[in-house]
Formats: structure tokens, C-alpha cells, sequence
């Protein structure tokens, strides 16, 4: 049987995770400084061991520490015995670094077709109009065998539907050239945070997050997040992203005796922040389904109130940090973080939490039968790895050993979208009737053969350009001459009549305008001339 997973203690009574019930997610809260990322660092090395794989954002740093074994300290030693818990044995856990940015982990990427449409226009923080026009975008390009892999291909199928709307408006509706500048400007933004390294291949494959060592335990992966944590919307919507890839990838395996993996979101206000609707659908759908996939979903943020209710139902296991109660507004979210809580008679929730020490957490997991336990008050363990950053040699020294060393450290730039149709900008015009003509010409007329533009035969001598053929004479009877006929002139040269200044004038304007509204103007311009005439 699967050991339990002891993350705190209360007097001497362990706290303990059920490994069958980890799947059932949870949310670690607590104000700036409270313990938060101790308590992560001791979950997710106890999953380890037990050979769960993990996944986690480490957005100070400090979270690398679990690649090296800890140690004992002053300060460390004195905690152990005022408390009266037991020293760990000192070990390192298995871990693989990942940066979207590839400088303190391996690179890790998305194609733009993958992240998908939804998803995107989080990223691009467009509104519903601008969302209805990307997807017209995404259905042009799957429906043309166009690839969209980074974010060249899909500025170059923005550009060719924009020059190309009024083609594509009969088949696939209306497209607004003021959304498609909407979405071209919030690329650039993106590509400035640096969306154009996060988009393209070699994409992410999931399995390699579900790796084990050789001695069983779940590799932890760690993406450094401290500069994604300034590009908000690419950070969370990449976090989205992978759990739905989580989702659509893992099998249906129901309850197992423990997870195939758990993912922990940090800084999960990111993501529900400023969430359109379909997107907090989609979030509480994967969080409701994902469970039967055998994956755990944990949030860290700073107050439970930061994830909204549809989600926060969802989670059973809960650690909960100190909160600060300064004002008004804090003291009700106080108030409304206790009664999270299955109460506990012997305990005041509410003023507990504002009393919390470093380290110390009001803990409230799941039992055997999957009812939410009395809040306890407990002290959280010491993690058996490093608690702090590690130095960027054991890094490097970490990165080299891992499983998928130089799997994706060289990007690759397949043809796709952006290689075709720059392709057929400079390519030669289709042929009339081939089938494969779409698009090839953009939208330009044919250009005349090297013959005719030079006057030579192709890969020939120089030779005298055939003189011009007479012209057949326009034949009469139209507007103009009408109008001629009217203010009248002299002829001049092989019958033809000379017009005056004033005819000519007429003439042009009246063969140029076909509208009604031309014509009723040339009307009232011809009265007025005849009434003087």
C-alpha cells in the first residue's frame, strides 16, 4: 500500500495526504512570507518519492533548492526541538529545469495551431469580435493546409487575410480590417515578452513531464518563472494550456492509489484575473474532469477568495497560511477564508488565522472517505531538500544530467504558413483552371512574359519590337458622344470631328460614371450648360 504523505504536525499527531485522494486537488494560501513555498517544496517532494511526477512554476527562485540535499543549521536545529520533530533525512529530488526563455531551463515551446484560438485571444486580451475574427483566421488556414507554428506564420495569414477579405467574406463572413490590426498589435505586445520564443518547435511533449528516475521516485519540473511572472497573460495562459494538454492527452483511468500527476499553479490569480467567461468555463471544466485522469490540480495564491467559487468547490485539500487583517476589507476576507473550513469545535478559525507564525498552517485534508477533515492547526515539516535557491554551476551541472538534455534546445522552422504564402508572393502566377492556384498570385494580375517586357526572345539576340497594329475606331452611340452631339463640334482628319476643351471634359466624365447618382449629376451639369448654351 502506498505510504501516506505527512506535510505537517499538530502536537504529535501527524498531517497527513492521502496519495489516493491527491487527485481530488486543493490550494496552498497565505499572505507574502507566511511559508507558502516550504510548504510546496515538502508536497512536492513527498509525491516524488512515492514516484508522482510534478510540475510547478518557481517564481523567485527559491524552489530549485530541491535539487540539492539540505542541512542541518543553528537556527534549523533549535525549530526542530522547540517543536519536537524529527530531523529529515537529508536528500535532493529529482528535478528537470524548464524556461520559456531556454536561459535557466530547457526551452520549452507551443505551436500557435496547439495553443488554439480560445487561448490565444486570452493572450492577446481581445474582445469577442476580435476573438470571432482569429478563429476565422485559424478556419482559413486549416481549411488551406496552411500550418501556423509561430508567430510569423500567423502575422503573415493575418496580413493575407486582411489584403484578401472581401474573397473570404462570402464563404466565411464579414472580417474587420480593425480587428485584424487588434490582433497584429497584440502580437507584437506579446512578441516583446517574449511570445516569439515560447511559439514554435519543437513543441512540448507531455510525456516527458512524466518522468520517473531509476530509483522510482517523480522527477519534479521546475519552470522559472521569474521573468515570465512580468508577461502575466503568457504565464497563465501557458499554465492553461499544458493542463489542457494534460487533459486531452492521459487516458481515463479513474481512482487510482495514487496520481499520475500533480500539478501546482502558482500565483493562480493570474489566471482568473480579468477571465473572459468561456475561458473560467473551460478552467472549471478541466478541474472538474481532470480528476479521472489521474492528475492533482493545486493553486497557490494569497487569499482563497482569489479563485472563484465554481473552482474553489473543487478543491478538497487545503493548506491555509497566515492572513493579515489591517483593514475593514481585510478582515472580512479573513472571515470568508475561515468559513472555507470544515469548523472544528476546539478551534477558532477565523482568529487563527491571523495568529499563524511562519511555517505554521491551518491544514484540512480529505479522510479515507473523501470528507474534508476538522481544520487542524499544525506546523509545517522540514523539507529534506535545500530550502533556498541553488547556484547557477549546480544548475547548469542538473540541466546537463536531465533526462531530455538537448531534446529542445535547437528550435526548428519547418515550411508553414509564413514559408507558403511569402512563397507566393514572389512566385509566377498560377495557370488558368489549376486547382492549386489559391491564393497564389495575391490577389495581383498576371505579369507579361520576359519576351514581351524586353522585346527579345528568352535567352536571344536583340530584336526590332513589331510595329503596333491599327487600332479598330470606337464605334459611336454612347453617352459622350451624345453629349457631344449636343454642344456640338467640327470635324477634322479622316471624318472624325474635333472636340472642344469643354466636350472632352464632358465626354470623360460622363464614360467614367455608370451610378444613378452619376448620372442624375451629369444631368443637372448638362442643364445648366444647355440653359446657358
Amino acid at each position: 500500500m502506498t505510504p501516506v504523505l505527512a506535510i505537517a504536525q499538530h502536537s504529535d499527531v501527524q498531517l497527513c495526504l492521502l496519495p489516493q485522494l491527491v487527485n481530488r486537488h486543493g490550494c496552498i494560501t497565505g499572505a507574502t512570507g507566511t511559508g507558502k513555498t516550504v510548504t510546496l517544496q515538502v508536497m512536492a517532494q513527498a509525491l516524488s518519492d512515492i514516484g508522482v511526477p510534478v510540475f510547478m512554476a518557481d517564481v523567485k527562485g527559491d524552489l530549485s533548492g530541491l535539487g540539492q540535499a539540505g542541512s542541518s543549521s543553528p537556527k534549523l536545529a533549535e525549530r526542530l526541538a522547540r517543536l519536537g520533530l524529527a530531523e529529515p533525512a537529508w536528500a535532493a529530488a529529482p528535478v528537470a529545469f524548464w524556461d520559456v526563455y531556454g536561459q535557466q531551463g530547457h526551452p520549452v515551446r507551443a505551436t500557435i495551431s496547439d495553443m488554439g484560438p480560445l487561448m490565444l485571444a486570452r493572450m492577446l486580451n481581445l474582445n469577442d469580435t476580435q476573438q470571432g475574427v482569429l478563429q476565422l483566421v485559424f478556419k482559413i488556414a486549416d481549411d488551406n493546409g496552411l500550418l501556423l507554428l509561430d508567430t510569423k506564420d500567423l502575422r503573415a495569414m493575418l496580413q493575407h487575410v486582411g489584403q484578401h477579405a472581401a474573397e473570404f467574406k462570402t464563404e466565411y463572413g464579414n472580417i474587420s480590417a480593425a480587428s485584424i490590426g487588434a490582433i497584429q498589435r497584440g502580437l507584437v505586445a506579446i512578441e516583446e515578452q517574449g511570445g516569439d520564443r515560447f511559439f514554435g518547435e519543437p513543441m512540448l511533449d507531455i510525456d516527458d513531464l512524466m518522468q520517473t528516475d531509476a530509483q522510482g521516485r517523480g522527477v519534479i519540473n521546475i519552470l522559472a518563472a521569474d521573468k515570465l511572472l512580468n508577461a502575466p497573460r503568457l504565464y497563465s495562459t501557458f499554465l492553461l494550456w499544458m493542463l489542457s494538454e494534460l487533459f486531452e492527452h492521459l487516458p481515463e483511468v479513474g481512482d487510482l492509489d495514487r496520481p499520475r500527476m500533480v500539478f501546482f499553479f502558482d500565483e493562480a490569480h493570474l489566471l482568473f484575473d480579468e477571465a473572459p467567461k468561456p475561458l473560467l468555463q473551460k478552467i472549471e471544466q478541466v478541474v472538474r474532469l481532470i480528476r479521472s485522469k489521474g492528475v492533482g490540480v493545486y493553486f497557490v495564491t494569497q487569499n482563497p477568495l482569489d479563485i472563484p467559487d465554481a473552482v474553489l468547490g473543487q478543491l478538497g485539500n487545503r493548506v491555509q497560511h497566515a492572513l493579515r487583517a489591517y483593514t475593514p476589507r481585510d478582515q472580512k476576507a479573513v472571515q470568508a477564508a475561515a468559513e472555507t473550513f470544515r469548523a472544528n469545535p476546539a478551534l477558532d478559525t477565523a482568529t487563527a488565522i491571523t495568529e499563524l507564525a511562519v511555517g505554521e498552517a491551518l491544514v484540512s485534508f480529505l479522510d479515507d472517505k473523501g470528507r474534508p477533515s476538522m481544520v487542524e492547526r499544525g506546523h509545517v515539516l522540514t523539507p529534506a531538500s535545500q530550502i533556498g535557491p541553488i547556484t547557477d554551476a549546480q544548475r547548469r551541472a542538473l540541466m546537463a544530467s536531465s533526462l531530455v538534455a538537448g531534446v529542445y534546445e535547437q528550435a526548428i522552422d519547418r515550411e508553414s504558413a509564413y514559408e507558403r504564402l511569402k512563397g507566393r508572393a514572389v512566385a509566377s502566377p498560377p495557370v488558368a483552371g489549376d486547382d492549386n492556384a489559391w491564393g497564389a498570385s495575391a490577389g495581383r494580375a498576371p505579369q507579361p512574359a520576359p519576351e514581351a517586357r524586353s522585346g527579345r526572345p528568352a535567352g536571344g539576340a536583340a530584336h526590332p519590337a513589331p510595329a503596333p497594329q491599327p487600332q479598330p475606331e470606337p464605334q459611336g452611340g454612347g453617352l459622350g458622344d451624345l453629349i457631344g452631339g449636343v454642344l456640338g463640334g467640327g470635324r477634322s482628319g479622316r471624318g472624325a470631328r474635333s472636340d472642344s476643351p469643354l466636350q472632352a471634359m464632358v465626354k470623360s466624365a460622363a464614360r467614367s460614371i455608370g451610378s444613378q447618382v452619376g448620372r442624375e449629376l451629369i444631368r443637372g451639369v448638362l442643364g445648366s450648360l444647355l440653359k446657358k448654351r
